[in-house]
């Protein structure tokens, strides 16, 4: 199991987050994640293919399935108990954070100041 102590990287959060309703392929996966990320996060498929690796060597990711579509394989992705357990952290971790955030936002007393003229 990796170390997660640390804040996860916006693709691996993203990649989880697109395999937690359901399992996807890699076309799939990289297409939810540009619709999660609201056309921010674009992942090319060795990024995308390096990262599915990844999370499977560190147990987040399975395969679900695999079969041949015009002559290649073609694998389906599911979270594996482990993933889903990182992911519920990691978004405890977020909602933490973003609630810290905007009570220290409500707080304020000193007005922000402009940039110099």
């Amino acid at each position: 199991m990796v170390d997660r102590s640390r804040s996860m990287q916006e693709p691996t959060l993203l990649l989880l987050t697109a395999l937690a309703d359901k399992p996807r392929h890699g076309y799939g996966l990289a297409q939810e994640v540009l619709t999660i990320s609201q056309g921010r996060v674009r992942l090319r498929t060795g990024t995308l293919y390096g990262s599915l690796e990844r999370l499977q060597e560190e147990g987040l990711i399975e395969v679900f399935s695999e079969e041949r579509v015009e002559g290649r394989l073609r694998r389906t992705y599911a979270l594996t108990r482990a993933g889903r357990d990182t992911l519920a952290a990691e978004v405890r971790r977020i909602t933490a954070t973003a609630r810290e955030a905007t009570r220290r936002l409500k707080q304020a007393t000193i007005e922000p100041t402009g940039a110099p003229a």
